[in-house]
């Protein structure tokens, strides 16, 4: 077993102290800030600059993307509500009350992208209900982006926040 124990001290196994968690945690909040309603963000400006193709595009990505999110959570929201609380529970207990650090990250991670997935899903039955054309298309792209950014502010420095305090209570130096 000496291998085991080679491999774990050059790979740390706790989360919060590897770096590779902290690249995907930015990672995750990046693409998820760049990617609206699964329209990327370069795209949406230049339709509201220039227009033409570009408006086309993002109305045509927009109406695909809000089609298929709410078939979907009209078809199996209430599975996916039951999984994704069972899925979090899970990770809380694990994680907080049985003390599994990776657990805590994912937890860290999973949390705010459930709030995001209820902001775009009431962003899409906004889109549908009228706002799926021209500037009030635009507008309403920006405000979930918005949105998802102060989300994912508030996640990161939550998590940046607890990460610290699980590094001085566990790490090489535990209070």
């Amino acid at each position: 077993m000496e291998w085991y124990k080679t491999i774990l001290e050059v790979i740390d196994m706790r989360s919060f102290s590897n770096l590779w968690y902290w690249i995907g945690l930015a990672v995750l909040w990046s693409s998820t800030s760049h990617w609206v309603m699964g329209v990327p963000w370069d795209l949406i400006t230049r339709a509201r600059r220039a227009g033409g193709q570009a408006a086309d595009d993002v109305q045509v990505m927009t109406r695909v993307n809000v089609n298929r999110m709410l078939h979907i959570a009209r078809t199996a929201g209430m599975w996916l509500a039951g999984f994704v609380g069972f899925f979090l529970t899970t990770l809380a207990m694990l994680g907080f009350w049985y003390g599994m650090e990776l657990a805590q990250a994912v937890f860290c991670m999973a949390f705010p992208m459930t709030f995001v997935g209820l902001i775009a899903l009431r962003t899409a039955r906004l889109i549908e209900a009228g706002e799926s054309e021209g500037e009030a298309l635009y507008r309403r792209l920006l405000r979930h982006r918005m949105t998802t950014q102060g989300i994912g502010m508030v996640a990161i420095f939550c998590t940046a926040l607890w990460g610290m305090w699980m590094n001085l209570t566990t790490g090489p130096f535990g209070l």
